[in-house]
């Protein structure tokens, strides 16, 4: 198997956890798609909303892959 450069070999239980937050991210978004179609939604803020939810999970993964470059 190849190797992504920059991250280590991850263990069998960081990777669940890794897969657990982006499935709880998945159905985030879900729920930010299904606010689109709501009368009197803010765009502006939905759209805040999504970057700033979306950059929060990344963190959460790289927390957890702690990869080894920027």
């Amino acid at each position: 198997m190849d190797k992504i450069a920059g991250y280590r070999d991850l263990t069998k239980t960081e990777t669940d956890l890794i897969n657990m937050v982006k499935a709880k991210a998945n159905e985030i978004g879900a729920i930010l798609e299904m606010l689109k179609s709501v009368p009197d939604i803010d765009p502006r803020w939905l759209a805040i909303a999504r970057t700033d939810l979306q950059t929060g999970f990344m963190a959460v993964t790289r927390a957890i892959a702690r990869p080894t470059t920027f």
